[in-house]
Parts: C-alpha cells; structure tokens; sequence
C-alpha cells in the first residue's frame, strides 16, 4: 500500500512536469503545422527514445555490474558505433549513417563478447576491461578519421557531442520509425528481465540454485541493450551522463527492485534529456550540443555523490 501511494505521488509529479516540458519543447515560439511535423515532432521522438534507453540501459548495466559508474558507454559500443556513423559519413553515405553506426556497434558486441570469454564462460570484471579496450581501439579510428577529414569537422562533431536536431527525409523517416519500434520492442524485453536481473545481483550461487542460466541471460542482456545503444548513438551521437545520473536519482526515491527502477528510469531520462535538448536549443544565440549540457549537470552531480560518500564514511 505504501509504494503504491509513493508510485502514485510520483506518476503525477513527472505526468505535470512532463506536460510542461513537451508543451515548450513542441509549441514554444508558436511554429506553424509544418515546423511542429516535420522538425519538432521528429526531435521529440528522438530526444525521448535517446533518454529513455540511456537512462534504462544505465540502470541495468549498474545493476549487472554491479558498480554504480557503470553507464551505456563503458563497454565501448558507443564508440564503435560512432566510428561507424562517422565512416559512413565520410566516403559519401550520410543517408545512411544510423546503418554505419549499427554496424559499428554489432562489431563492437561480437569483438567485446570475444574478449571477454574465459573457457567459454563470460567473466563480468573481463567484460568491462574488454569494452576499455575495444573503446580505446574505436577512439583512435575516431581521431584518425577527424585528422583525415577535416572538412567533415561539424558533421564529426555532431556525433561526439550529441545532435538530436536531425531533420529526416521521408525515406530517413520511415527507417527511423522502423528503428523506433525494435527499440520499443527490445526495451519491453529488458524490462521483463528485471526479476532475473535482481537476482543474479544476489550473487550467482544463489542464481544457480533457483535455476538461471546466468551465462545465457547476461549474453542476452548485454546483447539487447548495446543494440540499443548502437541505435542511440547511430542517431543521436555521443550523449553523456544521462544513463549515469538518472538511475542515482531514481535509486534515491526507489531503492529495490530493478523493474520499478527500470521503468522510472526511462520516464526520468527522457524528461531529463528533454529538459537539457531545450536548455541547449535556448540558452544561447546558436544551438549547443546537447551533450554539452548534460555534462555541465551530470559532473557537478556526481562531485556531489562523490564527496557526499568520502564524508559518510568518515
């Protein structure tokens, strides 16, 4: 009964704070009909699924791991699947840069999974050190292509920095819309692996006795969401700190179970990168990237979590 007036007192808070948000991020300055459907509606989406998988994606990962600093991008797939957006871009094939980033991004898994298997079984401290490895490896392909193609500098930057303003053409906009439901799908998934998430974090021995192919599940989630990831980043770019931050801040109100953790992650985290799209579209007299803003909120954020904790232990 508690936490069904605790979910209750939440659902309403973000359902105000998330009509305020839409309605200036949809409607401020009064855009005609084909602004708002063909440039505002578009970005919505995006900004929406780009938060909402981050700040997902973040919670798993945190939970898997089981290191609070874990994020989306700290197995490298960001990295692969910016190196493969910008690839795409470079030798003439922006129409289909998201296709070079999924790309880049599938290589990542299969070079990460492969690296990180001992005697056939995935160890989880081997995983992280693999995507260090594979990400180290993508960064300098990055580099090398920015040294190359210095007149590409923007469209480069863009994907290092985060660009949710992408204006699609009809055909970009039906692979998009394609792209927007396997999202939605794979999404669904992970939120039904949230109990077998919570607990093979009690520790795999217990896993083991209650029947749960631990190997088999930890490949299928890491799998889907760093397919999610490459799509992210084969879209939106790099975008930092948003699947860091919000699943510290929904830990605070929610600190059990992973499927309400989950669930109020991807709310928070797209309300969030709305939030800071809008600041980045409005703060100044050009458009920031908006991968700048979140890096000006989430590293003050975690100051905070850091020097809260030396003090807590003292």
């Amino acid at each position: 009964m508690i936490c069904f007036k605790r979910d209750l007192s939440i659902n309403l808070v973000l359902m105000g704070i998330s009509a305020i948000v839409i309605y200036l991020y949809i409607f401020v300055g009064n855009p005609d009909h084909n602004i708002v459907l063909h440039v505002r509606l578009p970005r919505f989406l995006l900004t929406v699924q780009t938060g909402s998988i981050l700040a997902g994606v973040g919670s798993v990962y945190q939970l898997m791991f089981a290191n609070p600093l874990a994020d989306p991008y700290v197995l490298g797939i960001s990295s692969g699947a910016a190196f493969g957006a910008m690839l795409f871009a470079v030798i003439g094939l922006v129409a289909i840069m998201p296709l070079g980033g999924f790309l880049g991004a599938i290589t990542t898994i299969i070079l990460v999974w492969f690296l990180a298997r001992i005697n056939g079984v995935m160890d989880k401290n081997r995983l992280l050190v693999s995507g260090v490895i594979a990400s180290m490896f993508f960064s300098a392909g990055i580099s090398l292509i920015m040294y190359l193609f210095q007149k590409d500098t923007m469209l480069i930057f863009g994907v290092l920095m985060g660009n949710l303003g992408k204006i699609f053409t009809i055909l970009e906009w039906r692979l998009y819309l394609g792209m927007f439901f396997v999202s939605v799908c794979l999404m669904i998934h992970l939120y039904s692996k949230s109990l077998v998430l919570d607990i093979i974090s009690g520790g795999d021995s217990y896993a083991r006795s209650v029947g749960i192919n631990i190997p088999r599940e930890r490949l299928r989630v890491f799998v889907l969401s760093s397919i999610l990831i490459g799509i992210c980043v084969a879209y939106a770019g790099i975008i930092g700190f948003v699947g860091l931050v919000t699943p510290h801040i929904i830990r605070f109100f929610i600190p059990y179970e992973q499927k309400r953790i989950f669930y109020y992650s991807m709310l928070v985290g797209a309300l969030f990168l709305l939030v800071c799209d809008l600041i980045a579209k409005n703060v100044a007299a050009i458009e920031l990237p908006v991968g700048v803003i979140t890096a000006f909120i989430g590293c003050p954020f975690f100051m905070y979590i850091l020097i809260s904790k030396s003090i807590s232990r003292h």
